[in-house]
Formats: C-alpha cells, sequence, structure tokens
C-alpha cells in the first residue's frame, strides 16, 4: 500500500469525480461523503466511522474493513463477501443495507441497529450472537445461517426456516416468531 491515511477528516467529499487512489485509512471519518460506484478495492479501512455517506454499489474486491462504524448511510447492493476477511468487524447503525450480500462470512457479535436489510443475502453466513436491532429484513434470505445466540427480538418482516438454518438460543419476540412459520402456510389469529 503506497499511501497510508492516519486521523485524517474527510468532510462533504464527492469521491465519485475521481479515480479512488488505493489507500489505507486508519482512525478516519467520512462525513456527508459520496462513494455511490466508486471502486474501493484493496484499500484497508481501519477503525474509521462512515457517517451520512453513500457507498451504494461501491466495489470493495479485496478490501479490508477492520473495526468500522457506518451510521445513518446508504449501502445498497454491495457485495461484502468479496471484502478481505481479515480481522473483518464492522457494525451498522440507521443504514440501508438493501440488496447486498454478506455470504459465507463469519460476522459473530455483528450489530446491526435500525437498518433497513430489504433482500440482504446471509446464505452461509455466521451470525452467531449477532444483534439485529429494529431491523427490516424484508425479503433476506436466511439458508444455511448460524444465528446461534443471535438476537432478533425486535427484527421484523422475516423468513427463517428453522429446518435449514442453526436457531439455537436465538432470541425472538412473541410478536415476531411467526417468521419462523411462514414455510407452512398456516393461518395464525
Amino acid at each position: 500500500m503506497e499511501k497510508y491515511n492516519e486521523g485524517e477528516k474527510y468532510n462533504n467529499k464527492d469521491f465519485t469525480l475521481f479515480n479512488f487512489e488505493k489507500a489505507e485509512f486508519e482512525n478516519c471519518s467520512f462525513i456527508n461523503c459520496n462513494f455511490a460506484n466508486t471502486d474501493l478495492s484493496e484499500c484497508i479501512f481501519s477503525e474509521c466511522i462512515f457517517e451520512n455517506c453513500d457507498l451504494s454499489t461501491v466495489k470493495i474486491n479485496q478490501t479490508g474493513f477492520q473495526n468500522i462504524k457506518f451510521k445513518n448511510s446508504k449501502l445498497i447492493g454491495i457485495q461484502f463477501d468479496e471484502c478481505n476477511t481479515f480481522l473483518l468487524h464492522f457494525e451498522f447503525s440507521t443504514c440501508n443495507l438493501s440488496f447486498s450480500s454478506f455470504h459465507k462470512l463469519k460476522l459473530k457479535n455483528t450489530r446491526f441497529d435500525d437498518c433497513k436489510m430489504e433482500e440482504v443475502d446471509f446464505t452461509d453466513t455466521n451470525l452467531s450472537k449477532a444483534t439485529f436491532t429494529n431491523c427490516d429484513l424484508s425479503g433476506a434470505v436466511f439458508e444455511n445461517t448460524i444465528l446461534e445466540g443471535a438476537d432478533l427480538g425486535s427484527a421484523f418482516n422475516f423468513s427463517i426456516d428453522p429446518e435449514l438454518n442453526n436457531i439455537n438460543k436465538t432470541k425472538f419476540s412473541l410478536q415476531n416468531v411467526i417468521g419462523l412459520l411462514e414455510k407452512y402456510n398456516i393461518i395464525i389469529e
């Protein structure tokens, strides 16, 4: 990595106006920045925060995300399964992650708070002890997903087949447990 940035603050930057240079960013903050459709491949972000940013459909082939916080940001259509998994850890608060993929990633203890997650792909993903607080999971795909000890108590609009996923000790609320019975096409009144 040729360029190293530490402790930098990027405010109101439109990164779509030029080619994004491969670099390493440590303890940096990106506030109100536009990355939509930008190629961030092979960059490394460590201990960074993205707030009020648009990262929709960014390319992240072998991009490192190490202890990253995304707040109030658009992350629509991102293939997180293409990023570098070394020390991979992030959390999401009030983000739109719709149509993104976390296929086969290990996301133990990941926090998703107040997120819109329509048709997100969690196939073969390890979400042990993950937390989905007030998340809309309409059309999200859970297949061969490990949800052991996860908290979906306040999540809604999900459909999870208990026979195809590990839901041992997963927390559900009485109101949302219906999402576990959808495959049976039964009527609950």
